[in-house]
């Protein structure tokens, strides 16, 4: 199932895309796709509806980020060797731990602003994990029980407030609108292998970044594992997975950054695509 959200921003409504890639309206169902709806088996509780019998729902409708009141919003760095590279890092030896505030959610065509004081502002597409329920102390091969789903996720980062004021990667990647996430919520059941999905980010037209997450240095199982030995995991916690190679930091000879003006479209296959404007915040 491809779950959504669609409507005016706080207002949204559950939505399920059918056969023909329309929106149905999922409201006469379920209230929202939030932690409370995957907490109770909402994904279960609607298996076997069709969507064709449900209300059709206009073409240009706005689409909000697939997951409501998100919990947890958990970021992996460095999780590609060759983006290590163009970092100018080492890969890490365990997965590397930092969130982005749930403040900087939106959705995946909506506007993207440039912060004050911003001179560093890039992109980073990447696959989001949405957990379905609770996961603590779990292992490797029992990870993925807990996943109610996959999305896209933009992970825009400001450089200059990630390195250089003093703190950790927080700062850089919680500006507000810096967390487009969706357009869509692909159950665990469509995604037979989530470390075979092909990602990309265009800017202004043009090929930035190419990928797979099979080059991923900790996969999702790994990253769920390891990260429910720290905390425990709950339904609607989203996990961003990491970056492939192609950000405007690591562009030679002078790094890239996105100026208001800007156009964004990112996707990975099977879980649809983002197209996002960027103005000066």
């Amino acid at each position: 199932m491809k779950l959504l959200r669609y409507g005016s921003i706080n207002v949204e409504k559950p939505g399920i895309l059918d056969q023909n890639g329309q929106i149905r309206d999922l409201s006469g169902l379920v209230e929202d796709i939030n932690p409370d709806f995957l907490a109770s088996g909402g994904i279960q509780s609607i298996a076997s509806v069709d969507p064709l019998s449900l209300p059709l729902v206009e073409d240009d409708i706005r689409i909000g980020a697939c997951v409501g009141s998100i919990g947890k919003f958990l970021c992996i760095g460095l999780n590609y060797t060759e983006h290590a590279a163009e970092s100018g890092s080492k890969v890490p030896e365990y997965p590397l731990l930092f969130q982005k505030a749930t403040s900087a959610v939106i959705g995946p065509n909506d506007t993207v602003e440039i912060p004050r004081g911003s001179t560093k502002t890039d992109w980073e597409v990447e696959l989001g994990v949405v957990i379905g329920t609770r996961a603590k102390y779990v292992s490797e091969d029992k990870a993925l029980d807990h996943v109610a789903g996959y999305c896209v996720v933009n992970d825009v980062s400001e450089r200059h407030f990630q390195k250089s004021l003093s703190g950790q990667w927080t700062k850089g990647k919680s500006c507000d609108t810096f967390g487009p996430t969706g357009p869509w919520l692909v159950t665990r059941d469509d995604v037979p292998d989530p470390q075979a999905l092909d990602l990309y980010t265009n800017i202004n037209g043009k090929r930035m970044q190419t990928g797979n997450t099979a080059t991923m240095c900790f996969s999702v199982a790994k990253i769920i594992s390891h990260l429910s030995q720290l905390m425990s995991l709950m339904p609607g916690d989203i996990i961003a997975t990491g970056t492939p190679p192609g950000v405007g930091m690591g562009i030679k000879p002078e790094p890239v950054f996105l100026k208001p003006g800007d156009t964004m479209e990112l996707g990975i296959s099977g879980l649809g695509v983002q197209n996002l404007n960027v103005v000066q915040g």
